[in-house]
């Protein structure tokens, strides 16, 4: 539309991907024409808050930043979705984060709506007293619009415990209540056991049962894996494999990849020491060659062509860091299934090779879990965390495993039965496309309670 600002990133997420989510509704809105209404309305945010930060730095200078809330979609319950502190946070990043948030939430089947914020303030090179004001500035506004029962956000880039202890504290300040207002909370103040670990863990729950479904019964057991990244995700995938009885042979970060020369691959051990080598933001490659059992591969390599041979790919990372060629690799290289830990990991281009390996081979082909799926795991126990805070309670960490393990399959079963329900060729496929259910089953169940509250008719 003419007379809106140009979005570039929610125009990512609403346009040039668009293409390929009109595509994955196709068989839906031919069955059901009237939910194209529906999806006119869906992408349209129920409320966008927009407000100055002023803060005082240690020179006791006024500092200004620009706070936002996306409130995009609370059919399904209270909006919920992080708040992102980087310099190059705008509403355009932040619309296309909450639309995202919408369709992965539903996923869970915990009741939550989808939201994103944030700030354009950089708590990099700030100090503790810097950081500390400006989120009492931030939360003092944000206040106003945030409540357990009404908009629960939670950390992303930039915003840790520590921040969000410092908006908690805020919030109670200003309230006088102590309810959760927040996720991803230390475990002292209200946090859930396995938060932390909850993305990484759920995406590998969620591929074994992509293994089992393609005929792989005895599911990690025996099988290379490739990851990328080396954050809190890629560990904790790593660990999950490794106890599930896979080999991990490679990890990743900006400066390129860290590869596995043997048959052995990374040990709990050794990815503790990445643990500590990320916490000091240092380089992946200080971990070193251990003895010649790795390789580093600077120049910003990605892992997904450094291994000949290889049965599962999760990239972990950023967005788009597998594109159409090092996916035809992957296919070549005999990959069974790939799953987005992180969003968006895979680019169209990738995409649609794992899509047609899919359709054309079946069960031999390369099987795609997308991240609205695949990764929700971490939202997932956010959801939880709001259930425990609303009883007063804490579960313990096999508690919140146990249901992280009864979420993830459930949203496996949604994907794969709409995909099944729904095949894009028009009839009955060998496995279903994960990525046309995925759309299919959040898309529908939003806006089935949004016709309900009749935000559409």
């Amino acid at each position: 539309m003419s007379n809106l600002p140009k979005e570039p990133e929610f125009e990512q997420a609403s346009n040039s991907r668009a293409a390929q989510r009109f595509t994955t509704l196709a068989p839906f809105l031919k069955k059901y024409p009237e939910y194209k209404k529906a999806l006119e309305v869906v992408q349209i945010p129920e409320r966008i808050i927009q407000f100055r930060v002023v803060w005082e730095d240690d020179n006791h200078q006024a500092q200004v930043n620009r706070g936002f809330r996306v409130q995009f979609n609370s059919a399904l319950g209270p909006y919920k979705g992080g708040l992102r502190l980087h310099p190059t946070v705008n509403l355009s990043v932040l619309k296309f984060l909450g639309f995202e948030q919408v369709f992965k939430n539903a996923l869970t089947g915990i009741p939550i709506g989808g939201g994103k914020g944030g700030s354009d303030f950089d708590p990099k090179g700030k100090s503790d007293a810097e950081v500390r004001r400006f989120v009492k500035s931030f939360a003092t506004e944000l206040s106003r619009h945030i409540g357990a029962d009404t908009d629960v956000p939670a950390g992303d880039i930039g915003f840790s415990t520590r921040e969000g202890g410092f908006l908690f504290g805020q919030y109670k300040a200003l309230k006088n209540e102590w309810v959760g207002i927040l996720t991803g909370k230390a475990l002292d103040w209200g946090g859930s056991h396995v938060r932390p670990e909850a993305t990484g863990y759920g995406t590998v729950y969620y591929v074994e049962h992509m293994l089992a479904h393609a005929g792989h019964a005895d599911g990690f057991k025996g099988k290379r894996v490739i990851i990328s990244g080396s954050g809190q995700v890629a560990q904790f995938a790593a660990l999950k494999v490794i106890e599930l009885g896979g080999t991990v042979l490679t990890f990743s970060d900006s400066k390129g990849s860290l590869i596995a020369t043997g048959e052995a691959g990374f040990t709990k051990e050794e990815i503790e020491e990445i643990y500590k080598i990320k916490f000091a933001r240092k380089e992946l490659s200080t971990l070193g060659d251990k003895g010649g059992k790795y390789k580093f591969h600077g120049d910003s390599a990605r892992p997904w062509t450094l291994i000949d041979k290889y049965d599962v790919a999760l990239p972990c990372a950023t967005q788009n860091e597998m594109n159409a060629q090092e996916a035809d690799f992957a296919i070549k290289a005999g990959c069974v299934a790939v799953a987005e830990g992180s969003n968006m990991g895979c680019d169209p281009g990738a995409i649609d090779a794992f899509e047609k390996s899919r359709a054309e081979k079946g069960k031999k082909g390369t099987w795609y879990g997308p991240g609205k799926a695949a990764n929700s795991g971490g939202v997932a126990v956010s959801g939880l965390e709001m259930q425990q805070n609303k009883g007063l309670t804490q579960w313990t960490p096999e508690v919140v495993d146990a249901k992280l393990k009864d979420i993830m399959k459930s949203a496996f079963q949604q994907c794969y039965d709409a995909g099944a329900e729904f095949p894009l060729s028009g009839s009955k496929e060998e496995i279903p496309s994960l990525l046309v259910g995925a759309n299919i089953a959040g898309f529908r169940r939003v806006a089935n309670a949004m016709k309900d509250h009749g935000d559409w008719f």
